[in-house]
């Protein structure tokens, strides 16, 4: 196998949590799901997430200067799916998003997420790492985090999978 392949094997091994990534550069929504946000920094607060340069969506999200980072859970797999598919309207389903006051478009049922400025961008491969300033978060409401019932989504192994008290180990 190519050092390719093994760094595709060993990374389709190691779980990520699923978020989905929303923008709007002025030519309508843009959206995609992603496994590779991650915090960067407490003070000020940022995360960074990296876009692939074969994603359709990449230049226009790219083009944003502010996006929404939607962190999913186990009832949002179908919004996962649905911005992980390429080639259909992702925003077709009136009901399941609509904008911020600020015009970034959103999803209704996501439990958290983060409305942030776009401070850099780095190539790195073939891939964009893109980093952004937090100005904005929404947590889940009473009864919709993980602490009651809303478990966590991750993708490991081509599969999406929901974390719940069962797969603790400590």
């Amino acid at each position: 196998m190519s050092h390719t392949e093994n760094f595709k094997a060993a990374f389709r091994n190691h779980p990520g949590g699923v978020a989905v990534l929303t923008a709007d550069s002025g030519d309508g929504p843009v959206g995609l799901t992603a496994t590779s946000v991650s915090s960067v920094s407490a003070d000020p607060p940022m995360l960074m997430f990296s876009i692939s340069g074969l994603s359709s969506t990449g230049p226009a999200l790219l083009k944003a200067e502010t996006v929404v980072v939607h962190l999913l859970g186990e009832q949002q797999v179908e919004l996962a799916k649905t911005f992980a598919t390429s080639g259909i309207d992702r925003f077709a389903d009136q009901a399941s998003w609509a904008r911020l006051t600020t015009g970034e478009p959103y999803l209704v049922s996501a439990p958290t997420w983060l409305r942030g400025k776009v401070v850099n961008q780095m190539e790195a491969g073939g891939s964009t790492i893109v980093v952004i300033e937090i100005l904005e978060v929404r947590l889940p409401e009473e009864g919709q985090d993980a602490q009651h019932g809303q478990r966590p989504l991750v993708y490991h192994n081509r599969t999406w999978h929901a974390l719940g008290d069962s797969s603790a180990l400590g």
